[in-house]
């Protein structure tokens, strides 16, 4: 599958085969576009606790529940908790060295060096603890989990986005850090449904989300672009393409693995 498809299919796939297990490989390569991603100086407070149901111990097991959708956390084979490790802005000052060393910032080295350590590095210090506040770093991070999602459907999983409702169980299970956030749990399996035929998500008008210049004047969206994402696949139909197919798929996939039904 190519990468430009996977952004059109890129959904939430809530029914996945508890049955079938998800290689270590696909993960890994997750985690490997996950650590890639674009973060604010550099500083990668990202971080994940992999949970594989078939090895986990059943204390952590017992402590992945989520606010809605629940039985998607129970049947998955993997879920990922993701969390943001607030700690790692006390490391800013080497982050940035890193960055100064391998060329990405700066023009002449030993110039970019001295004002790091006079201007740069005493500025971000000042604002450590506002920096570790919720705020800057969840942006970074969703730019992260966004990374690995698009991985994880190249790879022909499935994954969904879910709230967990043991936020401070599952940290103490986990052995999570004291400065430790946790952002999410996703879940991670091969797909039951079929997701080329379930079709896209409804979404607002690209107009009332998106300006030019001004809140009051919308973002022109030219129908010749529009044409070619369609014709990519990056933009398809919204909703199911046979209504009565997708009913019986659902009605199948509850009778088969017991789902319930919302």
């Amino acid at each position: 599958m190519e990468l430009k498809e996977v952004i059109g299919l890129r959904r939430s796939v809530r029914y996945i085969d508890p049955t079938r297990p998800v290689e270590r490989a696909k993960i890994q390569k997750m985690l490997e576009a996950a650590r890639r991603a674009s973060h604010w100086g550099n500083v990668q407070t990202l971080r994940a606790v992999v949970v594989e149901r078939s090895s986990a111990p059943q204390e952590v097991i017992d402590c992945l529940e989520a606010y809605i959708g629940n039985f998607q956390v129970k049947v998955a084979p993997v879920v990922i908790v993701w969390y943001l490790d607030a700690s790692a802005v006390d490391e800013q000052p080497e982050r940035l060295r890193e960055i100064v060393d391998a060329r990405a910032m700066g023009i002449d080295f030993e110039d970019t060096k001295d004002r790091l350590e006079r201007l740069i590095i005493p500025f971000f210090e000042n604002l450590t603890e506002i920096l570790k506040s919720p705020g800057i770093s969840e942006v970074d991070c969703g730019q992260g989990i966004a990374q690995a999602t698009l991985v994880a459907f190249e790879e022909g999983l499935g994954t969904c986005m879910l709230g967990s409702s043991k936020v401070a169980e599952l940290t103490e299970h986990l052995g999570l850090p004291p400065q430790a956030r946790i952002l999410l749990l996703q879940t991670v399996g091969y797909p039951a449904e079929d997701v080329r035929k379930a079709g896209q998500r409804p979404r607002l008008p690209f107009e009332r989300l998106y300006h030019l210049n001004h809140f009051s004047e919308p973002f022109p969206r030219d129908p010749d672009t529009v044409k070619e994402l369609e014709d990519a696949g990056l933009i398809q139909h919204v909703g199911p393409d046979d209504m009565g197919r997708r009913n019986k798929e659902l009605a199948d996939l509850q009778a088969k693995f017991d789902y319930p039904p919302l």
